[in-house]
C-alpha cells in the first residue's frame, strides 16, 4: 500500500456556525447521523488508509472522545441485547485502525496544519482530507485518487469546475491535460479574483501529496489572510516535481457554510436507508 496516513486539520474554530460551534468543534456538526469527520474517515479507510492524523485545537476533545472506546455506552448497549447498535459503535474506529492526535498551538492556516504532521508522516506520501468538504462517489473520491497516485506517483490535487464568481474561495489551477480527468499543473494560484485566475478549476478538499510538500511550506512566507497556505507550498513543488489535477467523478457538498450544510443533511437524508422515504415525503408535503 503507497498511501497509508491521512491528516485530518481540524483546527479550525468554526466561526460560520456560531453559535452552534461555540462549545463543540465543527467537524463534530452531524449530517443526518454522522459528525463531518467520520464521514473524512470512513472515506480514507475505503482508501486503504490505516493511520489517522488529527491535527487538533483547543476545544477539540470531542474528536479522540468519538474514536475512543465508550467502554460505559457498550456496556449498556450489550446489556440491553441491542447488538445492531453495539456493531455502529464498534465500526466508528476499526481495531486496525490508529489514531493520532497532533496539537496545532497556533492557527497559521492550512499549510501549517500540514507541516505539524510532519513528525508522524516523516518520509511517506500521505493524504490531507478537509472534514468541511463532504465528498460522496463511488468508489469514494479519496479511492479515486489513490489508484491514480499508484499510476503517476506523483501528487494529485482533487478540482472541481467552479463559476467564475467564486475564484476567490478556492486554489484555482491550470495545465495540460493527460487524460479523460487527470491535468499536468502548470500553475496554481491562491484565491485570485475573476480577472486574474488561470482557469475556472477549483481545488476541493482532498490532497495526495509527496514528502517533499514539507520544506515547500516551511520555506513559505505568510501568504493570503497571513496564513502559511498549502497552495503556496504546493506552487513551490511545481519547480522541483510534477503535481496532477484530477477531476473527480462525484459530489461535493462545502459543509464550511450554512448552505451547503443544509444540502448535505436533505440529499444524504434523501438517500439513507431507513429514513429516505419519509424524508421525500415531507418534502412533498411543503409544496416548494
Amino acid at each position: 500500500m503507497l498511501i497509508n496516513k491521512a491528516i485530518f486539520p481540524v483546527a479550525g474554530l468554526g466561526t460560520r456556525f456560531l453559535p452552534a460551534t461555540k462549545a463543540q468543534p465543527k467537524e463534530m456538526l452531524p449530517v443526518v447521523d454522522k459528525p463531518l469527520i467520520q464521514y473524512a474517515v470512513e472515506e480514507a479507510y475505503a482508501a486503504g488508509i490505516r493511520q489517522m492524523i488529527f491535527v487538533t485545537g483547543r476545544n477539540k476533545r470531542a474528536i479522540p472522545d468519538h474514536f475512543d472506546t465508550a467502554y460505559e455506552l457498550e456496556a449498556e448497549l450489550e446489556a440491553a441485547g441491542k447488538s445492531e447498535l453495539l456493531e455502529m459503535v464498534h465500526s466508528i474506529k476499526p481495531d486496525d485502525m490508529e489514531c493520532v492526535y497532533i496539537r496545532q498551538s497556533k492557527a497559521l492556516g492550512l499549510g501549517h496544519a500540514v507541516l505539524c504532521a510532519q513528525c508522524v508522516v516523516v518520509n511517506e506520501p500521505f493524504a490531507v482530507l478537509l472534514a468541511d468538504d463532504l465528498m460522496v462517489g463511488k468508489p469514494p473520491i479519496l479511492k479515486q485518487m489513490v489508484d491514480q497516485f499508484e499510476e503517476w506517483r506523483a501528487s494529485i490535487v482533487a478540482v472541481q469546475e467552479v463559476p467564475a464568481e467564486h475564484t476567490r474561495r478556492y486554489g484555482i489551477v491550470a495545465g495540460t491535460p493527460v487524460s479523460e480527468r487527470m491535468m499536468d499543473i502548470t500553475r496554481i494560484v491562491e484565491k485570485p479574483a475573476p480577472e486574474d485566475a488561470p482557469s475556472r478549476l477549483g481545488v476541493a478538499g482532498r490532497y495526495i501529496l509527496t514528502p517533499d510538500i514539507f520544506s515547500e511550506i516551511r520555506n513559505q512566507p505568510r501568504g493570503v489572510g497571513g496564513e502559511i497556505q498549502l497552495t503556496d507550498g504546493i506552487a513551490g513543488l511545481l519547480r522541483r516535481q510534477k503535481v496532477f489535477a484530477y477531476t473527480y467523478d462525484g459530489k461535493r457538498y462545502d459543509c464550511g457554510s450554512k448552505e451547503g450544510f443544509l444540502q448535505a443533511n436533505i440529499e444524504l437524508g434523501l438517500a439513507h436507508p431507513q429514513i429516505g422515504a419519509s424524508v421525500r415525503e415531507y418534502l412533498k408535503t411543503l409544496n416548494l
